[in-house]
């Protein structure tokens, strides 16, 4: 029997709470035979006879919001209300594709002068699932529901810290009615996830993760030509080219990057501000981290943070901000890794980071504000684009065709204009250069998993 490898450890006090033992070998090839044979039992079945247990797992998600997100409290620190936020944005995506995903695989038309042809979208067949621990079931969610609507079968490997998570997702799929073998929690190993690529079964795998994780599932799914979707890091540039409200555009860019406590891909990471704004708004920002204290996340105060997801996750941070300070940057407030077992660390403000630092190339995944003064729109441009990661940004400015003309020129796959960022169900997810490659989420995200066969009469 396989040692345990998934472990619930409260974030709050460093506690173990429950091990869980990965699955054995047996009963993961078992797994993937099931999905197999699931994918061949029900690959002709209409994408509209497919859509009703999406919308049972929407209602079913709606109805469990509270419970589902104590559970993600419990695991990873997250407060309630961002947790109960978390579960209705995965409602939403699963009445999404349970709305849309009849029309987005629909047989599309294409005029030749010779013949008549289309194009059909048709399942693959068994998919892999590498999901995270920041969003554990929403990651789940926008991987999850557009390839069961297409007809997909899937095996999904939770996070090693999520494993409560993963279970709850999982009994309520199949009590929304998804088909017998469809889908498949599995609590693998490194090593197992390997064994999973090779298997001339599965056809494809998603993972959302580190750069050196998509590196590595990517290497082996090359090996055995595989398709690919990543959704990697980020540091994304929130960029205040103008504002008539310093105060408020402050409390707006914390806001985000406080959001599930700045661990988040596409949380802003980097705060590039006007030179006429830039005292004035890193003076505000101090405000609001500095009057911020240590909460229980099943019982967040205003005024209060929670852990981080793992006392491993704020040391790191701790090292990256202790780093920058050494080579002469300014940690304005914060940044303080709280004494005992926990995972606190105090919200902080930096600025004064240059390239030397760790703190300028790598992504800082906790609440960590970093700001940049720029001189003008060229050289906030250059700050933004001057990184390996490309997965979203956002600009702002009282003139919007500054700003989208600001937006065109910045290297990522989403931009969003005068909004703190650009989600939804209906809308793509993904980036370029190192945060990826491949899109989630809206029409694109039930276009990668599918073969666009075409259908050629003479």
């Amino acid at each position: 029997m396989n040692a345990p490898a998934y472990r619930v450890v409260n974030p709050a006090t460093g506690d173990l709470v429950e091990e869980f033992t990965s699955i054995a070998d047996d009963d993961l090839a078992a797994a993937i035979e099931s999905a197999h044979a699931a994918y061949v039992r029900d690959r002709d079945v209409p994408v509209a006879d497919r859509l009703l247990p999406l919308r049972r797992a929407a209602s079913l998600l709606r109805e469990r919001t509270t419970e589902l997100a104590a559970i993600a409290a419990a695991e990873i620190g997250k407060p309630l209300e961002q947790g109960r936020g978390e579960v209705e944005f995965c409602a939403d995506i699963f009445d999404y594709y349970a709305q849309h995903a009849e029309r987005l695989t629909a047989p599309q038309p294409i005029s030749s002068g010779s013949g008549r042809a289309r194009i059909e979208r048709r399942p693959l067949g068994v998919l892999l699932g590498i999901m995270p621990w920041n969003y554990p079931f929403y990651q789940a969610a926008r991987f999850v529901a557009p390839n069961l609507a297409v007809g997909n079968t899937i095996l999904l490997k939770p996070a090693e810290s999520c494993p409560r998570s993963a279970l709850a997702l999982d009994h309520l799929l199949r009590e929304a009615g998804v088909g017998e073998g469809a889908f498949h929690t599995a609590f693998a190993t490194h090593e197992q996830i390997r064994t999973v690529i090779q298997d001339a079964r599965v056809q494809g795998v998603s993972l959302t993760g580190s750069e050196r994780a998509g590196a590595a599932v990517a290497a082996a799914a090359g090996a055995h030509l595989k398709k690919v979707v990543l959704e990697l890091g980020g540091s994304d540039p929130h960029v205040i080219l103008d504002t008539a409200h310093v105060a408020e555009a402050a409390a707006a860019a914390w806001s985000m990057r406080m959001e599930n406590l700045g661990q988040a891909c596409n949380s802003n990471k980097r705060i590039i501000v006007a030179a006429a704004h830039y005292a004035e708004f890193v003076s505000e920002l101090t405000k609001l981290a500095s009057a911020l204290e240590p909460g229980d996340p099943l019982d967040l105060r205003d005024g209060q943070f929670p852990p981080m997801a793992s006392r491993a996750a704020a040391e790191h941070l701790c090292a990256q901000i202790e780093d920058a300070i050494s080579r002469g940057a300014t940690l304005h407030t914060g940044g303080t890794l709280h004494t005992g077992p926990g995972a606190y660390f105090s919200p902080a403000v930096l600025t004064g980071v240059t390239p030397g630092m760790r703190a300028y190339h790598e992504e800082l995944f906790g609440p960590v504000a970093v700001v940049y003064r720029a001189e003008d729109d060229e050289h906030a441009l250059r700050i933004a684009n001057d990184t390996e990661f490309g997965l979203g940004a956002a600009v702002f400015s009282t003139d919007i065709a500054r700003a989208e003309a600001f937006a065109a020129r910045v290297e990522t796959g989403m931009v969003a204009i005068n909004a703190l960022a650009a989600e939804g169900a209906e809308l793509p997810f993904g980036g370029v250069k190192r945060s990826g490659y491949g899109r989630e989420l809206g029409p694109l995200g039930m276009d990668e998993f599918v073969n666009k066969r075409l259908i050629y009469t003479a």
